[in-house]
């Protein structure tokens, strides 16, 4: 864990309470049947009939996810606005008859409903030829990016993905240059300099404790080498969980519905990310029409239904500083869930912690950890009582709590 005093910038602390976020994988693959396309698939596949992004935006609103990222260009190197580094891109499909721009209308409907809105852009380029030649791709990696970062508006993430870029040195200072130029208040995921981490895995989880501060992270799946940044790197680097709510599947496949994770599964996955302090970035996976599955929209919608269903109606909450906190009712209250956030615009503080329900008159233990962070989500058997008390046993100073609160989720209801 890196300095204690380190802090987060306001657009982190913005992006940190967005908690839920909406990845969409779509591109040539989605045609292909695969996921890591080799970059000789033949553009003329590509051709959304029904294509409508206010469908996804809609969806992913009506879920409770607060951003939105696109693949602009995932690993075999097409591209989803009509870029003039390549002609491997939506200009040389029929769809829109070669003159539509996927980024342009999918940006479009985000700024609508005033969805916040970022790209993915691989830097790893399956196609290109240029690829081979260090300077000469860095130049056209820059000219890409260029493209994105001045051409659709506001980002509030840009998606540097290291899979298949294991041992490949990019020009990161240039490439953040860029970045701080033109999107300053945008995430920078995980590589160059970033603002925001990945945790890691594609199972959309956390480790307990994950701090908010970092030194290193993991680069991908496919090294075990630790990813070092570049030395201006802040020390506040909060961390974010993707994963794809069909099993093992980014793109989407035609006939696997059954790998949709169960809802089970998903709340597990969300208590184990925002619950532990992160963002939770779930993919769903356009079709080959444009639009998203039925089945995955449904599923989305009754983890959304279920986060506030359990969260929507504390039983009570209260805020403040120092090393113990108490909430206090006139009569006892039946609850099974407890909600700690700090403020963190003034550091994360909180080391180790315990959480106790007053029973009968009596103080009895029903949680202890050690992060707070952002958010800690503790979840217990049900217990009926007329107090809750928080309690910080260390801290690296006073204790500042944005938030405690409980609530009966009552989760054999679900």
């Amino acid at each position: 864990m890196k300095a204690a005093g380190a802090r987060p910038t306001v657009q982190q602390l913005r992006w940190q309470d967005y908690e839920l976020g909406m990845f969409c994988h779509f591109g040539l693959n989605t045609f292909g049947d695969k996921e890591w396309g080799d970059g000789t698939d033949d553009p003329a596949r590509f051709d959304p009939q029904a294509f409508d992004p206010r469908q996804w935006v809609s969806a992913a609103q009506a879920a409770g996810f607060r951003y939105l990222i696109l693949t602009a260009k995932h690993h075999d190197g097409f591209c989803l606005w009509p870029t003039e580094t390549t002609d491997y891109s939506v200009r040389s499909s029929p769809w829109r008859d070669g003159k539509g721009d996927i980024v342009r209308e999918v940006a479009d409907a985000c700024a609508e409903a005033g969805l916040p809105f970022g790209l993915y852009l691989s830097p790893w380029d399956r196609h290109e030829p240029c690829y081979a030649d260090k300077e000469a791709y860095d130049d056209f990696y820059c000219r890409q990016l260029t493209e994105l970062l001045t051409g659709y508006g506001p980002l509030v993430e840009v998606w540097f993905d290291g899979a298949g870029s294991e041992g490949r040195e990019y020009d990161w200072r240039r490439i953040m240059d860029l970045a701080a130029r033109h999107q300053p208040d945008a995430m920078i995921f995980n590589m160059g300099r970033p603002t925001i981490r990945w945790v890691g895995n594609e199972d959309g989880v956390a480790p307990y404790p994950c701090w908010n501060t970092a030194e290193t992270a993991k680069a991908s799946l496919f090294t075990k080498d630790m990813l070092t940044w570049l030395p201006d790197t802040s020390a506040w680097v909060p961390a974010e969980c993707d994963v794809p709510i069909r099993e093992l599947q980014w793109f989407w496949h035609p006939g696997a519905e059954e790998r949709l994770l169960p809802l089970e599964r998903l709340l597990d996955i969300y208590y184990r990310s925002v619950g532990h302090g992160a963002n939770l970035l779930l993919n769903i996976a356009p079709d080959d029409r444009g639009l998203l599955p039925e089945a995955d929209v449904k599923r989305a919608m009754e983890l959304g239904n279920e986060i506030r269903r359990r969260f929507d109606h504390p039983l009570g909450e209260t805020e403040g500083a120092g090393n113990e906190l108490t909430m206090e009712w006139p009569s006892p209250q039946t609850f099974d869930h407890a909600v700690v956030q700090e403020r963190i615009e003034e550091g994360e503080r909180v080391r180790d912690y315990r959480l106790e329900a007053r029973v009968d008159g009596r103080w009895r233990t029903i949680a202890e950890g050690s992060a707070i962070g952002h958010k800690k989500i503790d979840r217990f058997a049900p217990v009926t009582a007329d107090g809750l008390r928080l309690t910080v046993r260390q801290a690296d100073a006073e204790p500042l709590i944005r938030r405690m609160a409980c609530y009966f989720a009552d989760d054999a209801r679900s």
